[in-house]
């Protein structure tokens, strides 16, 4: 059984209710979620567990069709993504804090590395040939079911939930993948379902996506509210059909070490180079979809900067020093987005006024979602306070330093 963690885990959950509000989401994905970290948390081995969550939902919708023969247009529905994005990693953090299971990447033992997918699937789409899934290229980030089925590594586990809508999904995915690539008995887990809803329609207006998405922070000890900000800002990317002239650019600052020597426990802070590594593994689970499946992306390194080649060079990821608030987005002219959070709101309008006095068009802002300690389900909840204490970088550290005495 030990062998069978060395790789991911995944659970599917099926779409989010109607209307996907936090009450509504956390009453359909509370108990499932829980039951599947609980299960990992219970396997201990040096290295901890990875969980990938697979929400399965209509997240795009078809605006025209495509001149490449195995692509099609699609319009990103990122304010209900975004949304259901925030509150499923909410979720998470709210869960792992209950349990006490540490989920932020590579922290060792008893530890369960969360990260959530967005899936488009419909339940009543017409699924591929038995056993044939093919991958289905669009000009968006998230991809389909078939797609995701032929794209992704072996699992682990497969966790599916015992309702309706979770049957469905199951049976839609042991479909795809075909008698040799379904999950077999020992690796299928029924888990519990929260509580029963029919299947939401995702009702926000379609995002326009761009070529160049920017955003910046620290990234200390890579957990929620990071992977959240990460994945929020890396599908509003726009995907090249055609190869790869220009490739979709994800520009993401990381504050140099020089700038958090002052911070608390900083003799625990990770190197610039470890930080940028765990970026670039935690956004392959999102982005190396193609032909090569599972296998890492390209990296080279110059100076101070790390780039990083996703789906046969489509995509491209690439990580720079911070050395002052401001990084690429007053060096580098052509870039289209800034993704900020609620709490660092007012540093895109800094970026702006810069960008003005240079002459430079400006860029559009995304604020994602903040992670929400309510919790909406019975039971004791932490405080919000004690809540962002707990998931915060330098909590980590904290905890950290504790265990080395």
């Amino acid at each position: 059984m030990a062998s069978h963690y060395r790789n991911p885990s995944l659970l599917l959950l099926p779409p989010p209710p109607d209307p996907a509000d936090h009450e509504a989401l956390d009453a359909a994905y509370k108990s499932p979620i829980r039951a599947a970290i609980a299960r990992l948390r219970d396997h201990r081995d040096d290295r901890g567990s990875v969980l990938c969550i697979a929400v399965a939902a209509p997240f795009l919708a078809l605006t025209a069709p495509s001149s490449h023969p195995t692509a099609h247009h699609e319009a990103l529905l990122w304010p209900d993504a975004q949304s259901v994005l925030a509150r499923v990693y909410s979720i998470v953090a709210i869960v792992c804090a209950q349990l006490d299971v540490p989920s932020e990447m590579h922290s060792g033992p008893g530890s369960v590395d969360v990260r959530v997918l967005l899936v488009h699937h419909e339940l009543s789409s017409t699924l591929p040939q038995q056993g044939n899934p093919a991958l289905h290229a669009n000009n968006t980030v998230i991809v389909d079911l078939p797609t995701f089925v032929a794209s992704c590594h072996p699992w682990s586990l497969v966790f599916h939930v015992d309702s309706e809508l979770g049957r469905q999904l199951f049976s839609s995915y042991s479909q795809i993948c075909g008698p040799g690539r379904a999950p077999s008995q020992d690796q299928s887990v029924v888990v519990e379902a929260g509580v029963p809803s029919v299947e939401g329609s995702l009702s926000s207006p379609p995002t326009k996506t761009y070529p160049v998405v920017c955003l910046g922070g620290t990234f200390d000890h890579l957990h929620a509210g990071h992977k959240l900000l990460l994945t929020a800002a890396a599908i509003l990317l726009r995907i090249p059909e055609t190869p790869v002239a220009s490739p979709a650019r994800f520009i993401i600052g990381v504050t140099g070490d020089e700038l958090l020597k002052q911070k608390k426990y900083a003799e625990l802070v990770q190197s610039w180079d470890l930080r940028v590594a765990n970026i670039i593994e935690f956004l392959a689970a999102i982005l190396q979809h193609s032909e090569s499946g599972a296998a890492g992306p390209d990296i080279t390194k110059e100076d101070d900067k790390v780039t990083a080649s996703y789906r046969d060079g489509a995509i491209e990821i690439r990580c720079v020093v911070l050395r002052d608030k401001f990084g690429p987005t007053v060096t580098e002219e052509e870039m289209d987005v800034l993704v900020v959070s609620g709490e660092t709101r007012s540093g895109g309008d800094a970026v702006n006024a810069e960008r003005k006095k240079h002459g430079w068009h400006h860029l559009e802002i995304f604020e994602v979602d903040v992670l929400d300690a309510e919790d909406t389900t019975s039971g004791p909840t932490p405080t919000k306070t004690d809540f962002a204490t707990k998931i915060s970088s330098t909590a980590i550290r904290e905890r950290k330093a504790e265990a080395l005495k």
